[in-house]
């Protein structure tokens, strides 16, 4: 058994992540569901140590001991990319990995809408994609990315901890910096990038104050900027960035995304009827009625808007799952189950 063999069974099946954790079989991800891989045994504490240890350089295991906790990212060619998280358990090591597909999938395979391929044709400002652990943001994000790639001549750069999905240049130059390799930190390399002449920068995830004040000026200054936040919709996305800021900044904060923010798309992955997920996303466009909520701290207002805001290509996340329904994608149980008020389901908005 060695860790390649386990990452190509992982691909094979279709599996989104792989889970290496003492006293349990390989473990995958298979449409949402954990399924033990068949034919293999409970892994000892010497197994998952082996196993991730045969792929890291002696500095990564060093700052994996030293630190207790390591992210990588990990080519297997031929077969896929994977994000490697390494962490202790009960004195252990513990593994997640989540495959990244080499090939950059296409907006027709997400299912992009038109309002969304037209968010590429911005040139300035914040554009950002939430959704809880595994939803799809990079993906998503991705293939955004790969869409100006094709069809504009920028300068994209990205940071990313670890970089996942690796973008081979078409009509833009693109440049993929990697957390601890390349920079020290999100904000360190956002300090930078401005002199790096710029049309396009990724921030892989905005953990603190200091990098999420880095990529408002960066939106601010005539870049278009994307990012990631682990927020379930477009409301709580705004109140999340606002939280960000001590007391005595907020009022200049919304200020300040009011003018900036472009657009939220919130997704999540829910059972397709037949097998398999389907993304559901929710999509707020930075309207001026929008704008002005946020700048007069309305923001549970926001929802109401977007459902008045169809004719700008906005949608909550329950007239998602609602269309998603009434097309047969997903079944009567899932759409109420995910909907904040599911008498909504059967009745118009």
């Amino acid at each position: 058994m060695t860790l390649q063999e386990l990452m190509t069974k992982a691909v094979e099946a279709r599996a989104s992540d792989l889970h290496l954790i003492v006293g349990e079989p390989p473990t995958l991800r298979i449409d949402g569901e954990l399924e033990a891989l068949k034919g293999y045994p409970k892994l000892t504490p010497n197994d998952t140590k082996a196993l991730i240890y045969s792929i890291l350089a002696p500095e990564q295991i060093k700052r994996f001991e030293n630190e207790q906790e390591f992210d990588t990212a990990y080519d297997l060619p031929g077969v896929s990319r994977f994000r490697i998280n390494l962490h202790y358990e009960l004195r252990n090591v513990g593994v997640s990995i989540r495959v990244v597909p080499h090939k950059i999938p296409t907006p027709k395979e997400l299912g992009f809408d038109e309002t969304i391929y037209e968010i590429t044709h911005i040139n300035a400002g914040l554009v950002l994609v939430t959704g809880p652990s595994g939803s799809g943001k990079s993906t998503t994000i991705a293939s955004v990315i790969d869409i100006i790639n094709t069809e504009r001549r920028a300068h994209i750069i990205t940071i990313e901890d670890p970089v996942e999905f690796v973008f081979t240049p078409k009509q833009s130059i693109i440049e993929q910096r990697e957390v601890d390799i390349d920079t020290k930190s999100f904000s360190a390399a956002l300090k930078r990038v401005l002199r790096q002449d710029p049309n396009v920068i990724f921030v892989g995830e905005m953990r603190d104050l200091e990098t999420f004040q880095a990529t408002l000026t960066a939106a601010e200054t005539g870049h278009l900027v994307f990012s990631t936040l682990h927020t379930p919709n477009a409301a709580q996305t705004v109140d999340r960035i606002i939280d960000m800021f001590p007391p005595h900044q907020q009022d200049e904060a919304r200020l300040e995304l009011a003018g900036v923010l472009r657009a939220i798309i919130a997704q999540q992955l829910v059972p397709r009827e037949g097998g398999g997920r389907v993304a559901v996303r929710e999509l707020l466009i930075n309207s001026p009625a929008i704008a002005n909520l946020i700048r007069e701290n309305q923001i549970a207002q926001i929802p109401s808007a977007m459902q008045m805001g169809g004719q700008e290509g906005m949608r909550t996340m329950d007239m998602s799952l609602r269309q998603l329904y009434l097309a047969g994608e997903i079944s009567e149980t899932t759409a109420r189950n995910r909907m904040l008020d599911p008498e909504k389901l059967t009745t118009y908005f």
